[in-house]
């Protein structure tokens, strides 16, 4: 079962509006083919007359994040279920077609876990101070630079870091400045 994390920022989260979106967030349990058990973090905002929605839902394999503006904040959260529900449809399909392709039993998602994160702030050098202002943690999972490139895709970034199924090596994919893909083998 899904557990809701859900903010507001310039904006009272009443129980009407928790009660419409776990509603229509739960709605995307059907994909799954075990009850899927993590937190779904919502924000919710406003400013000036736009209302905003994002939600991610880390999971083991794939990480679903989706935002949405609107004037109304019930269609934005209407529209950003539908782009969840195109995320999982597509990465579903995607992961089937391969398994099938290589004759391997149809994949099951796994369970939802949460990504974890560490801010700290690191200075390097004397000389030349960075200021490191974010530090992100989590598992590279064994995949294809296929598959890769579509998990990029579908967090909107323009690299991935993943370890390569075939090598066992970590690898980059990358998003080129002419909309192809890179790929950089350590």
């Amino acid at each position: 079962m899904l557990q809701y994390n859900i903010r507001g920022e310039n904006l009272e989260v009443t129980d009407s509006i928790k009660e419409y979106v776990e509603k229509k967030v739960s709605k995307l349990e059907r994909y799954f083919d075990t009850p899927p058990s993590s937190e779904v973090h919502v924000n919710l905002s406003v400013y000036n007359d736009e209302q905003t929605i994002e939600v991610t839902i880390p999971m083991k394999n794939l990480l679903l994040r989706a935002e949405e503006h609107n004037t109304d904040l019930y269609a934005a959260i209407d529209l950003v279920v539908d782009k969840l529900e195109r995320q999982i449809r597509k990465h579903k399909t995607k992961v089937n077609r391969k398994f099938r392709q290589e004759g391997a039993p149809k994949h099951v998602f796994a369970e939802l876990e949460r990504e974890a994160q560490q801010y700290q702030t690191q200075t390097i050098d004397d000389e030349f101070d960075v200021e490191i202002v974010k530090t992100k943690r989590f598992d590279l999972k064994p995949m294809d630079s296929e598959e890769a490139a579509l998990q990029m895709d579908m967090l909107g970034h323009n690299f991935f870091v993943f370890t390569n199924a075939n090598t066992d090596e970590t690898n980059i994919v990358y998003k080129r400045r002419d909309g192809r893909y890179g790929l950089i083998e350590t």
